[in-house]
């Protein structure tokens, strides 16, 4: 199992880590046009393969996509992070075409690459790529529900004074402050619905919580977040190369599901061998259909702003 990550920033080089501290996949090839950068990361975190136990090969590279070739996942992360105050749609003009020429270079050397996109605006980016390559659509990935979800968990263990391993809950729509739809009425804690223990307006907090996750993180850091990202990410590579047929949320290009069409937006997947081996419809009330809907309408505008 060979992986390609196209970014040796924070979010990539933990990507990068993770893999090889689960040591499941054969080699990790790291990306970046910054001269020397991705080689010095690579460099770096071999040297904790002893500390760490590992096998895993790791390679650094200055944009040399020969060395991706046969790559069976890549990952996408390259673009200018978030700085406070900015929303993750203003990235949408340099990211854009980073993202286009990345995922064309990676398809070149490695036709039957799964591409998992990171980049922001997330789930534009996504559908960007299913735009402008020839890739099937289950091979394409946007990876925000994943990361969205892992932070309501922790919002909710949060509130609930529970341990994150007794949580569970997940979060659809769009990867934005106001897109993304946290599903709290089905939110549970060891199978007993979150609301046995938790107030409606403590509910309601842990919602608004989660949906500035991003935003609260950049205000902190000065920066986008690396950690969890990186995380999330390596979730998902691993259900794939592991064929583990493991639930995800993230961003899958929609053709009738949900009622919605022609856009990359944040439903529950199941991932394994192939990508995303299928779309799963959950029954949603109608106020939470309702929120999907505008979630999909603000993903659909911001997806107008691209230079197809």
């Amino acid at each position: 199992m060979k992986v390609t990550v196209v970014g040796a920033g924070a979010v990539g080089a933990s990507c990068a880590e993770y893999i090889a501290i689960k040591d499941f996949a054969s080699e990790v090839v790291i990306l970046d046009i910054k001269e020397g950068f991705a080689e010095g990361k690579a460099m770096d975190l071999m040297q904790t393969a002893s500390l760490n136990g590992f096998d895993t090969k790791i390679i650094g590279s200055t944009s040399d996509y020969s060395k991706t070739a046969n790559s069976d996942i890549a990952v996408i992360t390259s673009g200018i992070p978030r700085k406070p105050g900015m929303t993750r749609e203003e990235l949408i003009g340099i990211n854009a075409g980073i993202v286009k020429m990345v995922s064309k270079s990676l398809i070149e050397h490695s036709p039957n690459v799964i591409i998992i996109v990171v980049s922001n605006p997330m789930d534009t980016m996504t559908y960007l790529v299913h735009k402008t390559t020839d890739l099937p659509k289950n091979r394409i990935i946007g990876m925000g529900g994943a990361l969205d979800s892992a932070r309501f968990k922790y919002r909710l263990a949060e509130a609930l004074g529970a341990p994150i391993s007794d949580v569970d809950g997940m979060v659809i729509g769009g990867h934005s402050d106001k897109g993304m739809v946290p599903l709290i009425n089905k939110a549970v804690r060891n199978s007993v619905s979150v609301s046995e223990f938790l107030s409606e307006e403590r509910m309601n907090q842990v919602v608004q919580d989660t949906k500035v996750g991003g935003a609260t993180l950049t205000g902190l850091l000065g920066t986008s977040a690396w950690y969890a990202p990186g995380a999330a990410v390596s979730a998902m590579v691993q259900a794939i190369a592991c064929d583990t047929k493991k639930i995800f949320p993230c961003s899958a290009l929609l053709e009738g599901e949900y009622g919605l069409t022609d856009l990359s937006i944040g439903v529950p997947c199941i991932l394994g061998a192939n990508g995303i081996e299928k779309i799963v419809e959950i029954s949603l009330s109608d106020a939470e259909k309702s929120k999907l809907n505008e979630s999909a309408e603000g993903v659909k505008k911001t997806n107008g702003l691209l230079e197809l």
